[in-house]
């Protein structure tokens, strides 16, 4: 399979992957944390704990997924696992911001 080919599957994939564990994450925690943001009193401390399950439950699917294609890729494609995986341990925390919003 030509390179390019495989960093568009890769993409895809990883794309897809952020989505369902995004959607999933936020269905678990949905009764965490304060529907309502912008509150006067309202302080970090009110979702703290939302904040908390959702960068750990991100962070073990992260790592499940690496584990789960490391173990089931040819041994060519696991330096693109590894790229995923940095982008996805950087997104753990960029997809607070629409989760608190």
């Amino acid at each position: 399979m030509p390179k390019a080919t495989s960093w568009l599957i890769g993409a895809a994939g990883y794309v897809a992957f952020e989505g369902a564990a995004y959607w999933l994450l936020r269905l678990l925690t949905a009764g965490l944390g304060q529907p309502d943001q912008y509150q006067p009193e309202n302080t970090i401390v009110a979702n703290w704990l939302l904040t908390a399950a959702f960068v750990v439950g991100h962070l073990t699917l992260v790592l499940l997924a690496l584990l789960w294609l490391n173990n089931r890729l040819p041994r060519q494609y696991r330096p693109q696992v590894q790229t995923w995986f940095w982008v996805g341990l950087l997104m753990s925390f960029v997809l607070l911001i629409p989760l608190l919003t």
